[in-house]
């Protein structure tokens, strides 16, 4: 590898949220809480995601407004999705507001 190569990393695949546990036919005893593993599952995803949109997009804001149009984002728009309550998607819900500033 050169210095002329561009550094490949990984994209995350943990994009989607989990998906509920299937329904089982015969109760066990041992059997843990499946909706309590769910329940506990998703909140760690939403935080994790949530962690992942600070890391990623709060620094931006120290950018002027000029270059944060340049990347394709308003510091409004960053603002608005750090107020987003934790049960909703802040990263999906900026994506999904940049895509109708661009129309």
């Amino acid at each position: 590898m050169t210095q002329y190569q561009p550094i490949h990393r990984q994209t995350p695949t943990d994009d989607k949220a989990p998906t509920p546990p299937p329904r089982l036919a015969l109760y066990m005893p041992a059997t843990p809480p499946l909706g309590l593993i769910h329940a506990l599952e998703l909140w760690w995803w939403r935080y994790r995601r949530r962690r992942q949109f600070r890391q990623r997009f709060l620094p931006l804001l120290a950018h002027d407004d000029h270059i944060l149009e340049d990347m394709g984002h308003r510091r409004d728009d960053i603002l608005w999705a750090s107020r987003l309550p934790l049960k909703e998607d802040a990263h999906k819900a900026l994506t999904e507001r940049r895509a109708r500033h661009k129309r």
